[in-house]
């Protein structure tokens, strides 16, 4: 399901099981949750950037206290998002230097 749903996010929609992440403003990170024999995953991604979706972060949930995102994992999308930006940022520029 998780390629589904970034497939969905590339295509401009948002698949059923994609949800804001807590924590950030508005839509623009998500996550999506998975089951897969007695183990929970999640992916975290981006659509705040126009024409592109960065996944931030994969990863197994391995607490058993409630469904908050831990700390360690938090700190991971952050820094990802980060650079996410930065390499967005980098690729706009270039094209506008493009003669096309």
């Amino acid at each position: 399901m998780m390629g589904f749903a970034l497939y969905v996010a590339q295509s401009g929609g948002k698949h059923v099981a994609a949800k804001p992440l807590r924590g950030y403003r508005g839509a623009g990170v998500l996550e999506v949750v998975d089951d897969y024999d007695g183990d929970t995953y999640r992916t975290v991604y981006t659509v705040r950037f126009a024409e592109a979706v960065y996944v931030l972060h994969a990863f197994q949930k391995k607490s058993k206290r409630g469904v908050a995102t831990p700390k360690s994992e938090s700190e991971i999308v952050n820094a990802r998002l980060e650079l996410a930006r930065q390499i967005h940022a980098q690729r706009t520029s270039s094209r506008k230097g493009d003669t096309k």
